[in-house]
């Protein structure tokens, strides 16, 4: 019997694992099922959810008695356990797919983070506050974020300018960084997509993921058509 892997998450989390889950499974061939579970009003976890993982987070995979959280640990999970060679960095690419695929969220989520929620919580607050709030939170966004952010893509650029393919491991397919990297780019291509109006580089590596995500949604769509 084909060991079927489970992926689960929630809204905060689906645009992100269930792209990278998803094209993952699909590129090393992989038997899945996808889960999606919305969250309460509250934002806390439904009980199909923490029935799974008691702290209700995901995103998460079940992979017979493995219950495994962290998208980082999940993508180096299913290569080194499925991969059979394939979305592992060549030796000279070793270190930059160990730097970008820790890098992803460990330094550039959360910059992106901050932008969000500078963004958000003004719009959110109580109407009589809402000026205040949008003063300060914006100042606050323009001296400490933005600078962070255009820091981070600078970075970025030059780094996909030097490397060898258009991924970040310079290899001929992508691998854990990639699958890492994807999200927040994409992220920033969509909400600020003036920050990469000079990063050709960066708008190249994005389509080529979104095409291939297309690709395999198409495969998916066809699969539950059947």
């Amino acid at each position: 019997m084909t060991r079927v892997l489970n992926g689960y998450c929630g809204y905060l989390w689906a645009s992100k694992f269930c792209g990278a889950f998803c094209t993952q499974q699909e590129e090393l061939e992989l038997p899945y099922e996808l889960k999606k579970y919305q969250r309460n009003p509250d934002g806390s976890a439904p009980p199909e959810l923490v029935a799974v993982s008691p702290l209700g987070k995901s995103p998460l995979i079940t992979d017979g008695e493995v219950t495994l959280a962290e998208s980082g640990a999940i993508i180096d999970y299913i290569i080194a356990t499925y991969g059979n060679g394939r979305a592992v960095a060549k030796q000279s690419g070793y270190v930059d797919n160990l730097y970008f695929s820790h890098y992803a969220e460990g330094s550039l989520m959360p910059v992106l983070v901050l932008k969000f929620i500078f963004t958000v919580v003004p719009k959110k607050s109580p109407f009589f506050i809402r000026p205040f709030l949008g003063f300060v939170f914006g100042q606050l966004d323009k001296q400490l974020v933005q600078p962070q952010i255009v820091k981070h893509l600078r970075m970025i650029e030059s780094h996909l300018e030097k490397s060898e393919s258009i991924w970040f491991a310079g290899g001929e397919e992508p691998t854990a960084a990639d699958y890492q990297m994807a999200f927040p780019l994409e992220a920033v291509m969509s909400e600020i997509p003036d920050f990469v109006v000079n990063s050709p580089h960066i708008k190249k590596y994005v389509e080529t993921v979104q095409s291939r995500q297309v690709a395999v949604l198409l495969v998916v769509s066809k699969q539950t058509d059947s």
